[in-house]
């Protein structure tokens, strides 16, 4: 699993020129996933996401996490973070998660966010999303389980 965390001021995603998605301060958060995935790791991955600690604090030390900023999450699946790019020059998705098994756990990240008590707004699995940000930093981390679980 894979998650792209992009520190945001304002964030939205829109299907068919209507935003269905929007947050302001928080994390933009682009999920792949994998056929070797599992709620256990997504667990894992959730759990790091909301304590990650990379909001200023009063000394603009990297200190604050979302809960300290009442931040939101708007979170994006995208299977490409799953992109092998080893064998010429089209990117081969193979790597990524079936359909209906990403999906499952993406609905799974979803639910697990919310039940955490954090403000959460979505995207819409498989559509062609435009998505729009005022990144903050820009301060960017990527999380993969293969290095944290």
């Amino acid at each position: 699993m894979k998650f792209v965390i992009q520190r945001v001021n304002e964030a939205s995603v829109a299907v068919d020129g209507k935003v269905i998605g929007q947050i302001g301060k928080g994390f933009l958060v682009l999920i792949g996933v994998s056929d070797d995935d599992t709620k256990e790791i997504a667990d894992k991955m959730v759990k790091k996401l909301l304590g990650l600690r990379i909001f200023d604090d009063e000394n603009d030390k990297i200190n604050l996490s979302l809960t300290d900023v009442g931040g939101s999450l708007l979170l994006i699946s995208q299977f490409t973070l799953y992109a092998n790019c080893k064998k010429g020059y089209r990117p081969s998705f193979t790597d990524a998660g079936a359909p209906d098994m990403a999906n499952e756990m993406y609905e799974y990240i979803i639910s697990s966010c919310r039940e955490a008590g954090f403000p959460v707004e979505t995207g819409e699995f498989g559509a062609d999303m435009k998505v729009s940000l005022q990144n903050d930093g820009p301060f960017t981390i990527i999380l993969d389980s293969n290095e944290i679980c």
